[in-house]
């Protein structure tokens, strides 16, 4: 699939950029790793919740006591559900990650805003990385030190704030610059991010595998985000490097303009019909003008709000429906069967790895189909009915039911709802980034790119409201 993005992004060229293709794979390889460094931090913190309930719940300090098992659940010999001790979560840790990754997220997207106009594009997205890397290896320490629940739930609080603070400005700024580029490269961005949440799954689980003890799992089960963002600082360094990448993200707003402009006057012109309203400077192949060209005014936050505002709900709606139940609601169901280690690994496996394989497939999916389309009244729609999922995993089972009764008790339910909710919302997410470029110009692209990142970040931190209120409805 990667591949086949690459290629397409390849024919892209502009003519006069003869660049080694093997160059266009690199661009589009460095963005994957750069889309996947984004979400590395929220997908390594909401897979390590159990390790996080099981610290604030063990008063005694000894992190050692913290079992592999990933149902939150310690005590039992062989790993039999119905034996073990079920972990409570007392600080209602969940809800308030969720809370603070959000809101952080939706506040320096808005401050991004104004940044990019005066803060390099290179300092904004290298600070941002290093903080976020800075801030995972303090992580990776608290692992080994010895505190009280309380100072450890503020300390972990206080990381997931200003990880998520770093995030957001690191991921509006890619996203302005991802509007410069070809479509296939915001396609390979978005895919990275799914990527981002199949290899926190895939390292908790081959944490919990490995045997070794759970204060060694912890500790490496840390160290690879630390890692996978040491690599995507060292990727985005390698990007200006290469011309293809020069080309495109050094392009100003006149150049951009003129280029539009030229498109239209040949389009016209194919047509018979070069009488149009706009004058533009065009250099014709013979090298001589036609017309005059006027400066392009600045991006207007208003008009091209005016022409992304479709796409904006959509996404606002999708996240909305999402972090409403996930992980607040879905990290709570339990396994309805109690033999060997599968009540261990339930969660992992159908909530985690299960959401992030679907949300990836999604996600990719728009690779080769992008329906419905940008102008469909059938979208928002479409979008706004995957709200039905938010009673569907409420009535899924959840032990402590007081209002709603455990309807969904089998684990195939569980699997089928999330199969669905995880791939849908990767699609959707996807669907509208990479429509929202093509309703406005070129010059506006970087504008559109941090208003839809804004909205973004809108839906995520509503999600994360109503997650306290369907929490408290169960």
């Amino acid at each position: 699939m990667s591949l086949q993005l690459l290629w397409r992004s390849a024919r892209e060229t502009p003519a006069g950029v003869r660049i080694h293709g093997r160059r266009y794979h690199m661009v589009g390889a460095i963005f994957f790793m750069l889309g996947l460094g984004t979400l590395l931090p929220w997908n390594f913190f909401i897979t390590a919740i159990p390790y996080f309930l099981t610290r604030l719940s063990n008063s005694n300090n000894d992190v050692d006591a913290v079992g592999n098992a990933t149902m939150l659940q310690e005590g039992g010999t062989g790993g039999n559900a119905s034996t073990s001790h079920v972990v409570l979560d007392e600080f209602n840790f969940s809800n308030w990650m969720t809370l603070l990754s959000q809101l952080p997220l939706l506040l320096f997207t808005l401050l991004n805003s104004f940044l990019y106009q005066c803060i390099p594009d290179s300092v904004r997205i290298v600070g941002s990385m290093l903080g976020i890397l800075l801030l995972f290896i303090l992580t990776t320490i608290l692992v080994k030190l010895d505190m009280t629940p309380q100072v450890f739930f503020s300390i972990t609080m206080a990381t997931i704030w200003f990880i998520n603070s770093f995030c957001a400005i690191l991921q509006g700024s890619l996203f302005g610059q991802l509007g410069r580029l070809p479509q296939n490269y915001s396609s390979l961005f978005l895919s990275g991010q799914g990527m981002a949440g199949m290899l926190a799954a895939t390292a908790m689980l081959l944490s919990m595998a490995s045997g070794v003890d759970a204060q060694t799992s912890a500790l490496s089960y840390f160290v690879t985000p630390c890692l996978g963002t040491a690599i995507s600082i060292i990727c985005y360094l390698i990007l200006p490097h290469l011309e293809f990448a020069r080309y495109h993200m050094n392009k100003t707003p006149e150049k951009s303009y003129e280029m539009e402009t030229k498109a239209e006057l040949l389009q016209k012109e194919k047509n018979k019909d070069v009488d149009g309203p706009k004058k533009a400077m065009v250099a014709l192949e013979n090298g001589t003008p036609y017309g005059t060209v006027k400066e392009p005014e600045k991006a207007s936050v208003f008009e091209v709000l005016k022409k992304i505002w479709l796409m904006a709900l959509c996404i606002v709606l999708t996240f909305g429906a999402t972090i409403a139940v996930f992980p607040a609601i879905t990290a709570s169901v339990q396994s309805s069967s109690t033999e060997g280690k599968w009540g261990v690994f339930f969660i992992p496996v159908c909530c985690f790895l299960l959401f992030n394989s679907m949300d990836w497939l999604g996600r990719s999916a728009t690779t080769y189909i992008l329906w419905p389309g940008q102008d469909s009244k059938l979208l928002p729609l479409l979008v706004s009915l995957r709200f039905i999922f938010v009673p569907l995993f409420m009535l899924c089972n959840i032990p402590g039911h007081y209002y709603l009764p455990a309807f969904f008790k089998q684990d195939a339910w569980f699997i089928i709802f999330m199969a669905f909710f995880a791939s849908s919302n990767g699609y959707f997410v996807s669907l509208t980034m990479c429509l929202a470029p093509k309703k406005v110009l070129e010059h506006e692209s970087e504008m559109a790119g941090a208003l839809m990142t804004f909205f973004l970040a809108l839906g995520l931190s509503c999600g994360a409201g109503l997650s306290f209120l369907f929490k408290a409805l169960l």
